[in-house]
C-alpha cells in the first residue's frame, strides 16, 4: 500500500443548527502524497472549507466531527487531545490561510509583533531566541514569501497593506515553521487576478523549495489546472472523483465532473454551447437518499435512488464514487 502524507477515512462532519443537523461531510475520503499540490474543488457549499477545518480540528459551533479517521504522518488527529493539536500540529506541521486574511490579522498588533508570537509558539524552546534573532527570523519569514522591504513590512499594521500583501503576511505566519503541510483555502478570491496569480507561485516555489505539500481548497478550475498535480471533487459533502489533474480534464468519469466540466468554457475544445447540469444543490439537512446527486443525474438508476456507492479504484489513482463503476473497479473505501 502506498504511503500517505495525509488519509482521510469515512470522515462526517455535521452541523446541528435550529433548523436540523446539517450533514456537511459524509463519509469524505481522500488521499494525498507527500509533495503533491493536491486541489480540492466544488460549488460553495459542497463541504470544501469543512475538510480544511476539520483537518485542523478547528470547525466552529455548532459543528461536531461525528466519526471517521484523520491519518497525517500515521497519526489519527481524531485522537490526539486539544493540547497535542496545538503543541505538535497546529503551526508546526500543518499551517493554513483562509480568503479574507483580515480575519486573522489582528488589527492592532504590527505583522512583525504577530510573527514574533507564532515563531516563539512554535519553538521547540521560546527562551533560546534573543531580541536580535527573533527580528531576523521575522525578516527572514516575511522575505521567503517575496514581500518587498520586509523590514518596512513587520513594521506595519495590517491595515496599512494592500490585498495581496496582507494574503502574503498571513502566509508567512503560516510557513514560519516549514509546515509538511500547508491548506490555502480559497487563497485568492479577494484578490485580482494579476496578485492572484503571484500567491499561486508562491505555493508553487513552497513545493519546490521546502517540500512542503499544499493542499488547494478552491471553486476554480482554472486554478486546479494551472498549479495542481492531483485534485478531488467534492458534491453536496462527499468526494465523488479524485484522480490526476490532466486525467480529470482529460478523462472525467463522475456524471457531477462531466457536468462541471461541460459548463465552463474550454480553450482546448472546440464547444458549441455550454451545457448546464439541470436542477439544485441538495439541502443538506435532508440530503436525497442513496447517492447524493441522483436527482440531477441523467443516468440515475433504481440502485442510485436506494444505496450509497462506494469509492471505485475505476483505473490505477482514478477514483469514482458512482453505482456505473461498480463492477469495474475496485472498492476503496
Amino acid at each position: 500500500m502506498a504511503d500517505f502524507l495525509l488519509e482521510i477515512r469515512r470522515l462526517r462532519t455535521y452541523f446541528y443548527t435550529y433548523a436540523g443537523v446539517v450533514k456537511a461531510l459524509e463519509g469524505v475520503n481522500l488521499r494525498i502524497h507527500e509533495g503533491d499540490i493536491f486541489g480540492v474543488v466544488g460549488e460553495t457549499g459542497c463541504g470544501k472549507s469543512v475538510t480544511a477545518q476539520s483537518i485542523l480540528r478547528l470547525v466552529p459551533n455548532p459543528g461536531r466531527i461525528i466519526e471517521g479517521e484523520i491519518i497525517f504522518k500515521g497519526r489519527d488527529l481524531l485522537r490526539l487531545s486539544e493540547e497535542e493539536m496545538r503543541r505538535e500540529v497546529r503551526g508546526k506541521q500543518i499551517a493554513a490561510t483562509f480568503q479574507d486574511p483580515s480575519t486573522f490579522l489582528a488589527p492592532s498588533h504590527t505583522i512583525g509583533e504577530q510573527l514574533r508570537d507564532i515563531i516563539k509558539a512554535n519553538a521547540d524552546d521560546p527562551k533560546s531566541f534573543d531580541g536580535k534573532t527573533l527580528t531576523e527570523r521575522v525578516v527572514q519569514a516575511l522575505d521567503k514569501v517575496n514581500l518587498p522591504d520586509p523590514e518596512r513590512v513587520a513594521g506595519q499594521y495590517p491595515h496599512e497593506l494592500s490585498g495581496g500583501m496582507r494574503q502574503r503576511s498571513m502566509i508567512a505566519t503560516g510557513t514560519s515553521s516549514t509546515p509538511s503541510l500547508f491548506i490555502a483555502d480559497e487563497a485568492t478570491t479577494f484578490l485580482d487576478v494579476t496578485i492572484g496569480a503571484q500567491i499561486l507561485r508562491l505555493f508553487q516555489e513552497m513545493n519546490r523549495r521546502d517540500g512542503t505539500t499544499i493542499l488547494i481548497i478552491t471553486h476554480n478550475l482554472g486554478i486546479v489546472g494551472e498549479i495542481c498535480n492531483r485534485v478531488a471533487v467534492m458534491y453536496a459533502g462527499q468526494v465523488v472523483e479524485s484522480c490526476a489533474t490532466d486525467e480529470l480534464f482529460e478523462e472525467p468519469m463522475h456524471p457531477y465532473t462531466v457536468g462541471l466540466l461541460s459548463a465552463i468554457p474550454r480553450l482546448d475544445r472546440e464547444m458549441e454551447e455550454l451545457e448546464e447540469i439541470p436542477g439544485t444543490i441538495p439541502n443538506l439537512i435532508h440530503p436525497p437518499e442513496g447517492c447524493r446527486f441522483n436527482p440531477r443525474c441523467r443516468h440515475a438508476m433504481d440502485v442510485c435512488r436506494e444505496a450509497q456507492p462506494g469509492m471505485f479504484e475505476v483505473f490505477e489513482g482514478h477514483y469514482v464514487s458512482c453505482h456505473l463503476f461498480d463492477e469495474e473497479g475496485e472498492d476503496n473505501e
